[in-house]
């Protein structure tokens, strides 16, 4: 169905359509109700979890950074807060929901072209932020997976990586946090050399996946992709240490710096 025909049914104009579908217009409920039935959609579990995700008129706390860091950032941040469970592998990298600022600091001043310092300090501050996912009132269920080899990189300086090595120490205590250690001698494994986040929604069809790259994020969510996903999340899954023997090797190499 065209964007044309949809708008006339809606009694709007084709352009709000092509804006709500391309994410610069938000959707309302009540309308949100009258596409599903337009389309014909008969899913209501579907339905419902799309309604929840409108948020009425109500805007998220990332909208605070829009048209000041880069629109990709503020897409995790929104699939983070609709998840209802959390799964992540790093192999080069520390969970970004756990990263403390001093870190998070270091690796945008890595960044090529250097970043001007405002822009430094707006995406540490918003990386702060996405933390209440985890740490505050919705203590959203996270499962992570991560590579020796991310725990060893002494990014900002030894002091700066034995406060990060705490901080994810600190975190396993949580009773919704579980990280997990892949150490050097498991050998290779499914996505070496990835980062991915994996976000459960209320419904698999909302399912989402999220990587990094050079030139910014990379979001999955095609049905055939996700299987692949979740496959690939328990074959690596099986290769992490369990958590109290990830735990003696974060302090290991704490104890080390």
């Amino acid at each position: 169905m065209t964007a044309a025909a949809v708008a006339a049914l809606l009694d709007t104009d084709r352009t709000v359509i092509s804006n709500v579908e391309a994410g610069r217009f938000g959707i309302s409920e009540e309308r949100l109700r009258r596409l599903a039935s337009i389309y014909e959609c008969d899913d209501p579990v579907l339905i419902e979890a799309l309604v929840a995700m409108t948020g009425g008129r109500k805007s998220g706390w990332w909208e605070e950074y829009r048209g000041k860091i880069p629109p990709g950032f503020l897409d995790v941040s929104e699939m983070e807060h609709h998840a209802v469970r959390l799964r992540t592998v790093q192999t080069c990298h520390m969970p970004g929901l756990f990263q403390t600022e001093d870190h998070a600091r270091a690796l945008f001043e890595l960044n090529i072209p250097p970043l001007a310092r405002l822009e430094i300090e707006l995406r540490v501050a918003h990386r702060m932020d996405r933390q209440v996912v985890v740490n505050g009132d919705a203590d959203t269920p996270y499962e992570g997976v991560i590579h020796e080899a991310a725990l060893r990189m002494q990014v900002g300086g030894r002091k700066v990586a034995k406060a990060q090595l705490a901080r994810l120490l600190e975190a396993n205590d949580q009773d919704n946090v579980t990280l997990r250690v892949i150490p050097f001698a498991a050998g290779g494994f499914p996505m070496i050399g990835e980062s991915v986040l994996y976000a459960e929604a209320t419904t698999p069809q909302l399912d989402t996946v999220h990587m990094d790259s050079p030139t910014g994020a990379v979001f999955v969510d095609s049905p055939a992709q996700l299987v692949s996903f979740r496959r690939r999340l328990v074959k690596i899954e099986k290769v992490a240490l369990d958590v109290p023997d990830s735990q003696d090797l974060i302090r290991s190499i704490e104890r080390e710096l």
